[in-house]
């Protein structure tokens, strides 16, 4: 029996993308490992890593940057410890604050800058991964590139320098709709609603646009309907209200390359941004570190089951996943990205970008302080594990994820767009069909397959046969 399925969610390459990954500058060096100097006073160097471990505070500093064909100083930027937990690591993250001290400051276009340690990953390629992965769907990330970083003189190893998101990140990526309300989501974020009142929300999420109006209303009526709306409303009201497809692309990345410390497990580290023009939430992920198979609760992350993956009380993944056409959906972004995942064509990417960073790594003395990590791990970590918490090689835990996650695909089948009526179509020429990334290809079964036309206009089906 074959039962033909025409889903009108399209992913984003053929819809038109509406969300532009600006180009990497000379901050966010792809084939160089820049240098980064920060000079700060011995007396604030101490607060800093002592009594002020733990505060946000920015102490004012002198940023260098040199690579082979750039260099520039600026003067009078802020420098403060950041992370939670990794504070009390050896090896410490940082950020740069280039206009806390000179307003309107810049560096590259960008006002400040993340440093990640990533002190518990041997192979520190799991957060460059991730975000490679993301970009390479199609979906909302930061620049990334490594650099060196020197402090007072002294070299405190190598670091991932990743693209902050604020106001600048949004102009690059949402043009001419950056000026909506971009929320933070701290640990305890699972998207329930917790009252009218503002204050209950602001510790968790905090609003880092428009501070000035601190307006929670929009963000506040999003959350009461997503958790008390009737299901029948619901698909209608979510369409209009946030960026599902994008999302269900997400979760689905999130799931696959193991990010526990994200919503979907932890209820933690992601962005929601309210577009102006349209009113719609969009889902950003960030911090994502511990992935590929990273663990401190002893769960199978390559095993784990992809269709149960979140934790209970994510009512945002529960309701969509609970419509069958969004589940549908869903499990059709896991068979695509499963079906992308070649490791053997990523091995060779990450053995590359790992070339390029190891004389960085040998040299690093911080690399060894927090588990012990030696530079014979640093260059065997692709392919094995390392003690309790690193279970699984980067490469290992893709390979293992891919066998297991292709026999846990859910199709439902038979279903009807949940919202919208579908007019009726003309005669149309058929051009060609391709896969959900966009790749050329004939008629398959049990596959989600775009059919685009000789008018420009596109639909996706997907024939199931049992």
């Amino acid at each position: 029996m074959r039962t033909l399925i025409y889903l009108t969610l399209l992913p984003s390459f053929l819809l038109g993308q509406a969300f532009v990954h600006p180009k990497n500058n000379q901050a966010f060096l792809q084939d160089e490992v820049a240098e980064i100097h920060i000079t700060v006073s011995a007396a604030h160097l101490s607060t800093l890593l002592g009594d002020s471990l733990f505060t946000d505070y920015h102490f004012p500093a002198v940023f260098r940057y040199q690579s082979t064909d750039f260099s520039d100083t600026l003067q009078s930027v802020g420098f403060r410890v950041r992370g939670n937990t990794s504070r009390n690591a050896k090896k410490k993250g940082f950020k740069v604050s280039f206009n806390e001290y000179v307003v309107g400051q810049k560096f590259k276009g960008i006002e400040k800058m993340n440093l990640i340690g990533q002190h518990n990953d041997p192979s520190l390629l799991r957060y460059w991964t991730s975000l490679h992965l993301l970009h390479k769907y199609g979906l909302i990330v930061s620049r990334t590139s490594f650099v060196k970083l020197y402090l007072n003189g002294n070299y405190r190893g190598l670091y991932l320098n990743v693209e902050h998101i604020d106001d600048e990140f949004l102009q690059k990526r949402f043009i001419d709709d950056d000026g909506g309300n971009l929320f933070k989501a701290s640990w305890g974020a699972n998207l329930n609603y917790w009252g009218a009142n503002p204050a209950s929300y602001q510790s968790v999420y905090e609003i880092k646009t428009n501070k000035d109006s601190n307006d929670y209303s929009a963000f506040i009526l999003f959350l009461d309907s997503l958790n008390n709306i009737i299901n029948s409303d619901f698909p209608c009201y979510i369409e209009r209200n946030f960026e599902v497809n994008h999302y269900l692309k997400t979760l689905a990345t999130e799931i696959l390359i193991g990010h526990w410390d994200g919503h979907a497990f932890n209820k933690n580290n992601f962005y929601l941004y309210r577009q102006p023009s349209n009113g719609k939430f969009v889902f950003i992920e960030y911090d994502l570190d511990n992935t590929f198979g990273i663990d401190w609760f002893g769960v199978d992350w390559a095993n784990r089951n992809l269709n149960n993956w979140h934790e209970s009380n994510r009512p945002l993944i529960e309701r969509l996943l609970n419509v069958p056409y969004y589940k549908d959906v869903f499990n059709a972004y896991l068979d695509t990205l499963l079906t992308d995942l070649d490791t053997s064509s990523l091995a060779t990417v990450l053995e590359n970008k790992q070339d390029l960073i190891k004389g960085a790594v040998l040299s690093d003395t911080y690399y060894n302080k927090d588990y012990g990590f030696q530079y014979a791990d640093f260059l065997a970590a692709l392919y094995d594990s390392h003690g309790a918490h690193v279970k699984t090689g980067l490469l290992e835990y893709l390979d293992e994820r891919i066998a297991s996650g292709k026999g846990q695909l859910q199709w439902i089948g038979s279903l009807e767009p949940p919202c919208d009526v579908q007019p009726e179509e003309p005669e149309l020429k058929l051009i060609k069909i391709v896969d959900l990334l966009g790749r050329e290809t004939n008629f398959r079964t049990n596959t989600p397959l775009v059919y685009i036309y000789d008018d420009g206009s596109v639909k996706k089906i997907f024939v199931w046969e049992t």
